[in-house]
């Protein structure tokens, strides 16, 4: 005596009209070679890489960046009322960088890892805090202009400018990034 239900010739019919042909399966073993890597932007990382070494070679003087009190960009194609907004802090700030203490070397290393990184976790507005310079009463700010020069050149920039007075005020830079 068996505890399964009959099925009729006619279910039957039904059933292997509705599956279609079967075949049976040869292997199910499930395949355990690993995944391929993701692709790598390598032009792009030597390019960065290009970049970096020019910008570390380059002999640049702060006070040929004479950039004023206040910095501001916004690259072409990219609407004022966006700047203004970020004048005003209408952003909320997902992500910052503290440049005080670094050398401009370390500077020039640490941006483009922190917009880099920024991007890959869909931040759109960081803060990049420079200082003011105010040690150096000879001279002026150093990172400041050097900062200017370099998020200029980064196509993943959209716009930039000098933070409200709570936020760092001329010591400091809201960025607006490019989404992914």
């Amino acid at each position: 005596m068996s505890d399964k239900p009959r099925i009729s010739a006619e279910e039957l019919a039904l059933f292997r009209d509705a599956v279609g042909e079967v075949r049976p399966v040869r292997n199910d073993r499930h395949d355990s070679r690993p995944r391929p890597p993701g692709a790598r932007p390598r032009q792009r990382e030597a390019d960065e890489r290009a970049v970096m070494g020019e910008l570390l070679s380059a002999q640049i003087d702060p006070a040929e960046l004479d950039t004023g009190e206040h910095l501001a960009f916004a690259r072409e194609g990219v609407q004022q009322a966006v700047l203004r907004k970020l004048r005003r802090g209408a952003y909320a700030i997902q992500a910052e960088l503290d440049l005080h203490g670094l050398s401009a070397g370390e500077a020039a290393s640490e941006v483009p890892l922190f917009l880099q990184a920024a991007r890959e976790h869909d931040r759109r507005c960081v803060r990049i805090i420079h200082g003011k310079g105010r040690k150096r009463v000879d001279r002026g700010p150093v990172l400041k202009p050097l900062l200017d020069h370099w998020l200029r050149q980064r196509r993943e920039v959209l716009a930039f400018c000098s933070a409200r007075p709570e936020d760092g005020g001329t010591g400091a830079v809201y960025v607006l990034l490019k989404k992914r």
